[in-house]
């Protein structure tokens, strides 16, 4: 076979309905009957599907997470006016404006202006005519200097935005594994149509040989009955067999969106491969090889990890609130002259102060660490609960697939062995050293077998895709 590995092979026509078009998926004119191979499916699910383009929205959320926790670190402007009028006397104006530049550090730098004036002001909001300038810093010696709200938020919005990289392979590993299950159903459910079909052609030529050597008396007509009954019972097999294929068709075409608007319906000239070679299929190694690597890196078990660092984030800031509050703050400040506030500048022109406060008993800081140690301890059994379930799985699923690959193989020998059984009933059947029941009695069992071959390969791959997405890493 030619390999087909663009998904260019792809063409859409637009049908136009009452309430969306759809769109049906028509293959170019190629060698090898329009196949649908399993690597340009995916990828053209990976791409269109409503749930990739959902995957993708993961990674802009967590994005849109960072940007809203960081404008807590944004530089603000503040102006502050107050005045009073009463019986046509200003009794105090009080402007203040500037801008306050939070950091990292919990430290708070800023400056500004203030212009007071008024009768009845108040001596400590006395200003000179031209107003102050002033410059300070505010530093939190106590509670709030390794860990505040602000900082913490960021922290947990940057972890986040990690959850929501896992939650993206998470959407996509789910997705792609569900794609491919429908795929080799479909699979499945067409060359089982095929070997059907194939035997009905047999009986039908069988039959039509029958009856004309009974017209000329070589054989008995009951010969032809036989043969009859074969006929009819392989139409119904057939009929069977396409009722299912239509159905998988239907439950692949579920998987295939244009841009993850409009949805796409598989034409009636592409097909899956059409092989039950066992060798086809050993591109396909064991999961086994990749098993330890995958697990470390597990999207659900690194969510559960990041949730637990959430945490720990959490038990950072309350073990801020056992301690005291002091906060010390300093403001050099200087009359501007000339429009220049450095002029003149000296240290002995400033304010300072410092508040301090402390509860007695400190219940909430108490109550809020011992509540997140317990979130922590909560969330670290459901961590190793989800380890062992996963190894569970994985190691089930590993099992399914090496058992069967042996079947497989085995059963491909049975196959061939079939076959070879029913060329040599045919031959003796030819040269008159058998009877039809023998051949009719060989060729089931070798219908039988192709079926039963066909069902053990997609259980294989499903299995193999069991591992996979077990492990996290079909995305």
């Amino acid at each position: 076979m030619i390999r087909v590995n663009a998904i260019a092979v792809f063409s859409f026509c637009a049908v136009m309905t009452s309430v969306i078009g759809s769109f049906q998926l028509l293959a170019q004119q190629l060698p090898d009957n329009n196949v649908l191979y399993l690597e340009d499916y995916l990828e053209f699910v990976r791409i269109h599907h409503p749930f990739a383009k959902q995957a993708n929205l993961q990674i802009e959320m967590g994005d849109a997470e960072v940007l809203g926790a960081r404008g807590s670190f944004d530089p603000q402007l503040y102006a502050d006016i107050a005045q009073k009028y009463f019986k046509g006397d200003q009794y105090y104006s009080l402007m203040n404006g500037g801008i306050k530049i939070p950091t990292w550090f919990g430290v708070d730098f800023y400056a500004g202006y203030e212009n007071n004036r008024g009768l009845n002001l108040n001596p400590q909001f006395s200003t000179p005519d031209i107003g102050l300038a002033y410059a300070g810093i505010s530093v939190p010696i106590g509670q709030g200097l390794l860990m505040d709200r602000r900082r913490a938020h960021l922290r947990k919005a940057q972890l986040y935005k990690q959850m929501s990289i896992e939650e993206k392979r998470i959407i996509l590993n789910d997705l792609i594994f569900e794609a491919s299950n429908a795929y080799w159903y479909w699979y499945e459910a067409y060359n089982v149509q095929q070997v059907y079909a194939e035997a009905l052609v047999l009986a039908e030529e069988r039959f039509t040989a029958l009856r004309r050597s009974a017209e000329l008396g070589d054989v008995p007509p009951i010969d032809t009955l036989e043969a009859g009954i074969q006929v009819q019972n392989r139409a119904l097999s057939l009929q069977q067999a396409q009722l299912d294929y239509v159905n998988a068709k239907a439950l692949l075409s579920i998987y295939l969106w244009q841009e993850g608007v409009v949805p796409v319906e598989l034409g009636d000239n592409v097909f899956p491969p059409v092989s039950r070679d066992v060798a086809d299929f050993s591109r396909f190694k064991s999961p086994l090889l990749d098993s330890d690597n995958a697990l470390a890196n597990h999207p659900e078990l690194i969510q559960y990890q990041l949730k637990i660092d959430q945490l720990k984030i959490d038990r950072r800031l309350a073990l801020e609130l056992v301690k005291p509050q002091l906060n010390l703050k300093y403001n050099a400040i200087n009359q501007p002259i000339n429009n220049n506030p450095f002029m003149e500048y000296s240290m002995r022109n400033y304010t300072w102060g410092a508040d301090f406060n402390i509860p007695i008993f400190l219940r909430q800081g108490r109550g809020e660490l011992k509540l997140a140690n317990l979130y922590i301890q909560d969330a670290s059994l459901g961590y190793e609960a989800k380890r062992a379930l996963i190894e569970m799985r994985v190691q089930q699923a590993n099992n399914e697939w090496a058992t069967t690959n042996q079947q497989v193989v085995l059963y491909w020998r049975t196959v061939k062995d079939s076959e070879r059984l029913l060329i040599g009933e045919q031959t003796k059947f030819s040269a008159g050293e058998s009877s039809l029941f023998m051949v009719n009695a060989r060729e089931i069992s070798y219908i039988s077998a192709q079926v039963k071959l066909i069902e053990l390969l997609t259980k294989n791959q499903i299995s193999l895709l069991k591992s996979y997405h077990t492990l996290g890493i079909l995305e």
